[in-house]
Formats: structure tokens, sequence, C-alpha cells
């Protein structure tokens, strides 16, 4: 009897999956945040840096789909090691928090959430990453505990990065994983060495080595590795013989070249505004998959654990803590993949993440794949345009596919576990134009409105840019690589009360204003060949010279990809296998938001600075004749003021009305900027402490002459 008993528990013990978590929290360095400065009630904040020390089960379900999982080296409980950064900023009080856990996905190593939801936040990249300055400390002073963390494992360290360590897969037999990988190259600079992962947006990975620096004998299998140029995305490839680039640095002053396996040498030049692509043979997989791991596993142990299992401390134990998790941009992709995927699901059967707020974050993260290269871009119309990540399902509730036949909404597998998050989605017009972000809002072929389901609430920030361009902006052209003025609009004023709106909807189940974005139905959201651009000839304006706008009445198509067999594109995971996606002639329907008489976009929300302009702002703008010209400058708007008087604008040929016609005194001025600031309020698009700010800030300065 005693021996069956024994067994029986011997069994029970043996079913139950070793669990996915952290098991070793490292402190390295704690110290006053913001120099020791007091935030209104919370009082003043301090911060801590480490690492976490996690593990996964291979066998476990909710880890089986990581790519390349049953392929990495285990440790003596059969488990899968990982380590990645932290960054915690939390009230020296923590009886003071508001007990929100706010984790910052990271965006290619480099913090967010603090320039966006705390106005005026100065410096540079390291500046930021380095938390140098809260701003006006918005988060601080509503009590929210930050955490940041590594999760994308082929980030260079340096410039106050966050980095992640994981392991390298191989073959059962321990032999090297191999395979063909293609890479990119936008070279900004005249250079004669790039390194092999010098792409638009990638410039902080870690390169895939090449197994051989040698490109001119084949290797056994009788691989080659191929280097082409061409002028633009769209333009053809022409080849580059092999005999005039190497794997290699070029030496300087005639020094010949120092052989490289992550770096390729070009004497002849590569020329900015030219495209190169490079094809060749890598090895070693590093299991990338496992930063969906980590954010999951972090949420839940900095969520719920009083301790890790030396015995310290949880630095951000709160009783009854809710977690948020939020990004921008790739770190928004991150987010819906990461929810896509399941991994909201903890390995102890309960919900992560209780909110989420991807902003400008369209698309899927291809990071759950071998040879991936999660730090490009998900095909923007110049540069980053063959990667996967644009790929169906593109909405949150299920939908059909009609060119491919599939069905599938992001949320699919969080309602099967219950554990879908509240969903806060913030656009752009800049995702409507160049990053298809209309796919999220109706079916795949832009016929009809789809709903969001009850858990989602999208919002399109309309006339606004990927991110608010910085003030002052530039005098005088060339304006960067781009045509006109990029667009300043703000995203601040209207992401911290949804952000607000999300605490309110997780903690008390305030709902959140309903989702407000152009529509079909409403009539606009439409094709770009429909919308009415108002022509805007070339002005000197505030003494700043332009030239004319041209509208091409084009945006970003989308055709169905083919990456290969070893791909899923419904889960954007899998094995890419290096060779040029193959196109499908059929497209999506891509729309884009109608606008006025001025070129300001209808629907969505329209900030107080678009209800009350002085100029037109656009989501989309032009490269000029340095690059790609007359193709979507990458990720920039477009801002061209009004002329100030009436007699300027008719001899300049504008029909916009000046600021003259349309507020012919400061205090008309202030009567539509307040009631536009008023119904912001109403609609809970704008605090009313934001309000009153800006408000009184209209009242000290009258109509704006510049953005």
């Amino acid at each position: 009897m005693r021996s069956c008993f024994v067994s029986i528990a011997m069994a029970a013990l043996l079913a139950i999956p070793a669990e996915a978590r952290i098991t070793r929290i490292q402190i390295a360095k704690t110290e006053p945040a913001f120099g020791g400065i007091s935030f209104g009630t919370v009082g003043p904040y301090e911060r801590l840096t480490g690492k976490a020390f996690g593990e996964v089960d291979p066998k476990a379900p909710g880890n089986a789909l990581i790519q390349d999982i049953q392929l990495a080296p285990t440790n003596a409980r059969g488990m899968v090691e990982y380590v990645t950064d932290i960054d915690i900023v939390r009230p020296v009080n923590l009886s003071k928090s508001n007990g929100i856990l706010f984790f910052n996905i990271v965006n290619r190593g480099n913090k967010g959430g603090l320039q966006l939801f705390n106005a005026n936040v100065p410096g540079q990249v390291a500046d930021i990453n380095n938390l140098v300055n809260a701003g006006d400390g918005f988060m601080e002073r509503k009590g929210y505990t930050m955490i940041w963390f590594g999760w994308q494992a082929d980030i260079l360290p340096g410039g106050g990065r966050m980095t992640m360590s994981v392991p390298v897969a191989r073959n059962p037999d321990g032999s090297a994983i191999t395979g063909i990988v293609r890479s990119e190259l936008v070279p900004n600079t005249s250079t004669d060495t790039l390194s092999l992962s010098s792409g638009w947006f990638n410039a902080s990975s870690t390169p895939y080595p090449t197994v051989s620096t040698d490109n001119r004998n084949a290797l056994a299998d009788g691989f080659l590795p191929t280097l082409t140029v061409r002028r633009r995305q769209q333009g053809q490839r022409t080849s580059i013989a092999n005999v005039e680039w190497s794997f290699a640095t070029c030496g300087q002053n005639g020094a010949p070249a120092t052989p490289s396996a992550t770096h390729i040498c070009y004497p002849a030049g590569f020329k900015p505004g030219w495209l190169y692509e490079v094809t060749y043979r890598v090895q070693a997989p590093p299991v990338l998959g496992l930063g969906f791991a980590a954010a999951r596993d972090l949420g839940t142990f900095l969520k719920t654990a009083g301790q890790d299992d030396n015995g310290t401390a949880n630095p951000v134990h709160i009783p009854h803590a809710k977690a948020v998790m939020m990004g921008q941009s790739q770190s928004g992709r991150f987010i819906r993949t990461f929810i896509n995927l399941g991994f909201n699901l903890g390995e102890d059967g309960k919900i992560v993440f209780d909110g989420a707020f991807p902003e400008v974050g369209g698309g899927l993260l291809p990071l759950n794949v071998r040879w991936g290269q999660p730090g490009r871009a998900a095909g923007t119309s110049e540069v980053d345009n063959q990667v996967p990540g644009a790929e169906f399902p593109f909405t949150y509730g299920r939908e059909t596919d009609p060119l491919t036949g599939r069905t599938k909404g992001l949320l699919d597998r969080c309602i099967t576990t219950s554990t879908c998050p509240k969903i806060i989605h913030l656009a752009t017009s800049l995702e409507m134009w160049e990053v298809r972000q209309s796919l999220g809002f109706t079916d795949p072929l832009g016929m009809r409105d789809v709903p969001d389901p009850p858990n989602v609430r999208s919002y399109l920030m309309v006339s606004t840019q990927h991110s608010a361009a910085a003030l002052p902006l530039a005098p005088q052209a060339p304006f960067g690589l781009c045509q006109q003025q990029p667009n300043p609009n703000p995203h601040t004023w209207t992401a911290r009360a949804l952000l607000e709106a999300l605490t309110a909807w997780i903690t008390t189940g305030t709902e959140p204003p309903p989702s407000t974005r152009p529509t079909i139905a409403a009539g606009n959201l439409v094709a770009a060949d429909q919308v009415h651009f108002p022509e805007i000839p070339a002005n000197n304006y505030g003494g700043v010279s332009r030239p004319a706008v041209k509208f091409l009445a084009l945006n970003n198509p989308l055709h169905v990809l083919d990456f290969g067999k070893g791909y899923r594109p419904d889960d954007a995971s899998g094995v890419l296998d290096g060779a040029l996606p193959r196109a499908e002639t059929a497209r999506y329907g891509t729309l884009v938001p109608q606008v006025d008489a001025d070129g300001n976009d209808l629907g969505g929300i329209r900030s107080v600075f678009i209800q009350v302009p002085i100029g037109t702002y656009t989501g989309w703008n032009l490269f000029n004749n340095r690059s790609y010209e007359d193709g979507f400058c990458t990720l920039t708007g477009s801002f061209i003021p009004f002329a100030s008087t009436k007699q300027e604008r008719l001899a300049t040929g504008d029909r916009r009305r000046s600021l003259e016609e349309r507020y012919p005194n400061k205090d008309a001025y202030l009567v539509e900027f307040r009631n536009a600031a008023e119904r912001l309020v109403k609609e809970r698009f704008l605090l009313p402490d934001d309000a009153t700010a800006l408000i009184r800030q209209a009242e000290e300065n009258g109509i704006r002459q510049g953005p």
C-alpha cells in the first residue's frame, strides 16, 4: 500500500511541468533617480539597475513554439537559461505607488515611455537611456513604477542600451546549424566599409558573422555569397562581381584590407541613397524567441513573487499590483506578437499583463525566427520593404483573409486561455500612409470597417507623423532627406490621457472612450487616389523657403509575400531561407484618411493644434533628390504653414486661408483654442490639467507664428 502511494505521488510530481521563471534577481546599484528631486505627493524616486536570470522548460506547452528551443543547451535541470538587463525606477516609498508596474518594451535596446508621456524630456538617446532628466515628471507624479529590460538578444552593448543573453542552437549531434541570411545595407555617408548589419533601423544589432571570409571561392556545396545594388526599392538589382568586394574592413592609405567575418569592404565605395544587399552563409543561430519568454517571466515575477530562489526580495513587490506593457513602433509590434503567440499566459496559468499600450506599432515582429533580424522595420516604403512582419493577421479580432484563405485574429490564443489584456492601440496618420495601419481597422480588402473586440480600443491621432518632430524645425532646405519640414504635431497630450484611461480600465473597470478613427462608413477612410489634397505652392512663409508640395496620391501597397515553407506568417515565426520572398500579384486594400480644405486629416482624434491650425500637418513626406527621390521619406510627415496675411497668400497663389483670415485677433484665436481644448477634455482625449496648461500658453503667446 505504502509503495503504491509513493508511486502515485512520484507520478504526480513528474506530471507537473517545471515552471519557466526568474530564478535570480541581481541588483548591482541603487541610487537616487533624476538627481533625487521630489515629485508631488509621491515624493522622490530611486533607480535600481542589475540583471534578471531566467530559465524555461523546453518541454512545457507554453515554450514549445519558441523557435529552436528544443535545440538549445540545457542545465542540469533540463532548463534553457537566459539573462537580461533590468532597470527599475520606483518611488522610494512604495506605498505612494499607484499600484501599476509599467513595463516599457525597449526599442532596439533604447528606453522609451518617459519621452512620450513626460513632456519636455531633453537630451540625446544616451541621455534618455541613462535617465538623466524626467521632463515634467508626469509618470512620477502619477506614481507609476517603471521597468525596462532587454529582450532583443542581438543588440550591441553601449549607449545605455538594454541587452539580453540567450544560448545558441545546435543540431542534435552537436554540429553547427547553418543557413543563409539576406541583409539590406543602407549607407548614410560615402564609405568603403560597412558592418553586415548596416541597415536603416538595425545599425545597433550584432551582425551574423559569415562562415567564411573567402567570398571568391564557393563553399563545398557550391554556395557563393552575392552583393547587389539598386537605386531604390523598386529598382532593378545589379550584381557586383565578387572580385570587387570582400568580407573585410578596407585598409586606409593604400593598406591592404583586413579580413572580417562581420564587415564588407567595397573599395569602389558604397554610395548614400543607394540600396545594397548581401546574401551569405551563417551559423550558430541565437534563440531569439526567448525575448518573449523573458517578458512573460519577468512580468510574472515582479507582479506576484515575494523573492527569488536565493531569498532576494522582489524590488517592486506591491500587493495586488497591476502590470501594463507599453511600446512604440518596433516594441509596439513586440507587444502585438507577444499577445498573438499566447505569451500573456504565465506558467502559473494566470494573466501576466493586465493592460497593453502599443503605440505606432502596427504589424508583427519577426523575433521568434531562426536568422531573424528583429531590428528591421516591417515593410516601410523605401527600406526594409521585403522583410517579414507585415503579414496577416492584421486585426485583434478574427477575420478571414481572402488572399491566403487563412482565418485568424491576434487574440485567438489569449481568448482560449482567458488571458487577454485590455488594449489601447494608438496610431498616427504616418502608419496609415506608409505602414498599412488601415488593415488593423478594416477587412483585408479594405471594403468594410471591423469593430474592435470588447477588450480593445483603437485610436488614430490624425495629421501626425510616426514620432513628433523636435522643435525648432530646420529653418532652411534641405530638410534632412525630405522635401518639406517634418511634422511636429505632438503625441504626448493624447497619449497620457489614454494611459490614464487604461489605468482606470484595469483598476476600476472604467471603460475608456470609444475607438476613434477614420472609417469607411463615415467617408473619411479612403483610397489614396480619392484624397482631396489641396494644391500648395512653393512659398517663403516665415522666411523659410519651401518647394511646392507634391501629392502623388499613392500609399505603400502590400502584397502577399512568401518567405518559404519554413516560415509561419500567422505567427511571424519559423525559419527564413535567405531567399527573396515571392510576391503575389493581388494586393490588400490599404486606405488613408480623407482631408479637409487645408489638407489636415478628418476623423480620428484631432488635437487642439489641428482643430485650431496654423498650417497643414500630414502623415507623409517625400524624399528629396539626395536619395530615393519622391518615395515616402521614411517615417516622416510634413508641416507647411499658412500665410500670415491674405495679401501674402494671394501673392503666393495659396488657396488655404491665411492666419489673419482665420483669427482676426488674439481673442478670436483664444476662443477657438479654449473651445477645442474643452471638447477634447470632454471626450477624454486631453487631461484637464494639460488643457489648462495649453490654454495658459496660448494666452501668453497669442496666435502661434510657428509650430
